[in-house]
């Protein structure tokens, strides 16, 4: 099994089946992609729109066309010189009629994480309708794992996709298992905080949320978070730091949603105290203490210190309390603080603290306000040595927004005196659309400031998206209304205020000129997003639809169909010789990076990474001694590239055909024109 150039990420569902995704394979060919990157493909309950929700995990999905549409989608992909990589979910399943495990009374506790006093499940997050698999037991993975690893072992499948690892009991333990069955490329959905590191698993890496978030802090100016700051406070009163918000939401979710699964814990342990405190604290995702071996590692020390936990508590979950506490104890401990912190965080703390929504996303801190060059390089490199073959993304299924978006949101911190101006002047010039419920004004200023931050970010945007996006926001922050029982007036009244934006002629009037400002700017700096994705050390992963701009909310605004015709026809263009236009040079640049890692592949598979010297607003660096890329971060035309003597001669321009020379000291400005990246491969 080959590993990937480059993947392209399908979300399969009633619009795209095994059948459009094998048309789309002489496109994705020429794209220059070597694995389509399916979404899971196993059999999910009736109507899904996802595949999240397995039913039967033996077979492949029916209504996406079966064993085989699948097979000749895979004939296809193997035809053109590509493979596939798929996405499985082995923590949960979904429940009800359809799911002969669930049924069989005599497999339940078997195959699903009953709990045995009560008869209630753990859940996948607090999803009632997904139950916790036991994959820590032979027969169940054997089970669940059947159809995938005979299409691994049959060529079919080149790699996996694990969703939500830190949900198992033995995370390790169960990754090791699919290396031992043949898998031997996989990729694991897991956050990481912080400067924390992937543990020595037997993986490719992570699917790029670290790299994501680096790139985008990348184009964050540092020097807009003190006004940034200023504002929000002015806007909405909010003093407090990122971090206090999280915890607040972090022991809502312990003590609500997930306080079914802390009175499990308590019965395992009832003389341990503060179990509700200690989940929300804890700054990682969890701990891997492995009770059955005895395993305890500095990271996991670490991580109960900095959550301030100590006494019994803490001698118990780093196996140092005897034989008091029961080894489920720590497993299931370890299993709750995920969900608890992605609800908290992700869930719920992303959409009430909204200083810069470039910093909310999947993995990310909003409390890191920018990454500078050297600590890019570094963080790369750090990554490069340790899993070199990690997947690098910009927009997945799961991102809050798309690297567009993104983007342009980012670039708010380069002008944040405009956008202060901006925003109050749009607060005062729609005052009239504002409502009076029950003594409250809505939407209450985060809210407007939610909404103003969203039009900048995805404009043009139709009433219908703005107003399913504005739901989901407002219910998943939980402040005003939420899922469980929604404030309908509330509700109402925001959705009035927002559509009433996209008709007020003195509103619109003032925001497009600074819209398109703001969107000229996002452009530049997700083209070079785009560029360090295709760059540096890692497996480039592109997300359906996002080789042309795409400003994509949060799911399901980011699973609509794609215009699959519009792109293929952008591309024909582009290989009759038409040179790109705006429109189209995120798709050009794509298809010129990818040929160049075709055609080296060593030096992007295990070529070295050399930071070079440009100055503080530009990264630039070396591939192998063959390929350099640069991007300057804001404009920088006056940077000079400092070129290390075994760098200096002739290279070739990769995305305008035309020869530098690199010499000692040579000017930025001249080697970006005229597209603000270079793409510089060494001559012959």
């Amino acid at each position: 099994m080959s590993l990937p150039r480059a993947t392209y990420r399908l979300q399969l569902g009633p619009e795209l089946r095994f059948a459009d995704a094998e048309a789309l394979v002489p496109y994705l060919r020429d794209l220059g992609v070597s694995h389509l990157y399916l979404s899971p493909s196993l059999q999910a309950r009736s109507g899904s729109t996802h595949g999240y929700d397995v039913v039967d995990p033996t077979r492949l999905s029916e209504p996406l066309g079966g064993a085989a549409a699948f097979r000749s989608l895979a004939a296809a992909a193997k035809a053109a010189g590509m493979g596939i990589v798929l996405d499985i979910v082995p923590n949960h399943m979904g429940i009800g009629p359809e799911n002969r495990w669930w049924s069989d009374e005599r497999l339940r506790a078997k195959f699903f994480d009953l709990d045995p006093v009560t008869g209630k499940y753990r859940r996948f997050f607090d999803i009632d309708d997904l139950a916790g698999l036991r994959q820590e037991d032979p027969e169940v993975f054997a089970t669940t794992h059947r159809t995938v690893l005979s299409l691994v072992r049959e060529g079919l499948v080149d790699g996996l996709r694990i969703d939500h690892p830190d949900g198992l009991a033995d995370p390790a333990g169960y990754l090791r298992r699919l290396r031992e069955e043949g898998a031997e490329h996989v990729w694991v959905e897991k956050i990481l905080e912080g400067d924390e590191h992937l543990r020595r698993w037997p993986v490719e890496g992570t699917v790029g949320y670290e790299f994501l978030n680096d790139a985008a802090a990348l184009y964050v100016d540092p020097a807009g978070e003190a006004p940034l700051t200023a504002l929000y406070a002015e806007l909405t009163g909010e003093e407090r730091p990122f971090s206090a918000l999280a915890l607040e939401a972090q022991l809502e979710q312990a003590r609500g949603p997930f306080a079914p699964e802390l009175e499990r814990l308590q019965r395992l342990a009832p003389e341990l105290d503060g179990l509700d405190e200690a989940l929300a604290r804890l700054p990682l995702y969890r701990t891997y203490v492995e009770p059955w071996s005895g395993l305890v590692v500095e990271e996991d020390r670490a991580a109960v210190r900095a959550a301030g936990i100590d006494g019994p508590l803490a001698e118990a979950l780093l196996l140092a309390a005897g034989d008091g506490v029961p080894d489920e104890f720590v497993t299931r401990f370890q299993q709750t603080s995920p969900p608890i912190t992605a609800k908290g965080i992700e869930d719920t703390a992303f959409y009430r603290y909204l200083r810069l929504l470039a910093l909310n996303d999947v993995g990310g801190d909003p409390a890191r306000f920018g990454l500078d060059v050297e600590s890019f390089h570094q963080r790369t490199a750090q990554r490069a040595g340790r899993f070199p073959h990690s997947l690098l993304t910009t927009q997945t299924h799961d991102t809050k927004r798309s690297g567009d978006v993104r983007a342009r949101l980012g670039a708010l911190a380069g002008m944040a005196a405009e956008w202060r101006e901006a925003v109050l002047g749009w607060q005062e010039l729609t005052a009239s659309l504002r409502s009076d419920i029950g003594g409250r004004e809505a939407p209450d200023g985060n809210e407007q400031y939610l909404i103003f931050q969203t039009l900048v970010g995805a404009w043009p945007i139709s009433r219908e998206r703005l107003a399913g996006y504005l739901e989901k926001a407002l219910r998943e922050a939980k402040v005003h209304t939420n899922w469980a029982q929604p404030d309908e007036a509330w509700e109402a009244a925001v959705q009035r205020f927002a559509a009433g934006l996209l008709e007020h002629r003195p509103f619109l009037d003032a925001f497009e000129p600074f819209a398109a400002r703001v969107a000229a700017e996002g452009r530049r700096a997700a083209l070079g997003q785009l560029l360090l994705k295709l760059t540096v050390p890692g497996i480039p992963d592109l997300y359906q639809g996002d080789e042309l701009e795409t400003l994509s909310l949060v799911d399901p605004d980011n699973r609509r169909p794609v215009d699959w015709e519009r792109r293929r026809a952008a591309l024909a263009g582009l290989l009759d010789g038409s040179g790109p236009t705006e429109e189209t040079r995120k798709l050009f640049l794509i298809h010129r990076a990818l040929e160049l890692r075709a055609r080296r592949p060593q030096t992007f598979a295990d070529g070295d990474y050399e930071p070079l010297d440009a100055g503080p607003g530009t990264v630039a660096f070396a591939r192998g001694r063959a390929v350099v890329a640069v991007a300057p971060l804001r404009h920088a035309s006056s940077a000079t590239l400092l070129v290390p003597t075994h760098l200096v001669g002739s290279w070739h321009d990769v995305l305008t055909g035309q020869r530098h020379t690199l010499a000692g000291g040579t000017p930025v400005g001249a080697l970006v024109e005229p597209y603000g990246v270079a793409l510089l491969e060494r001559g012959e």
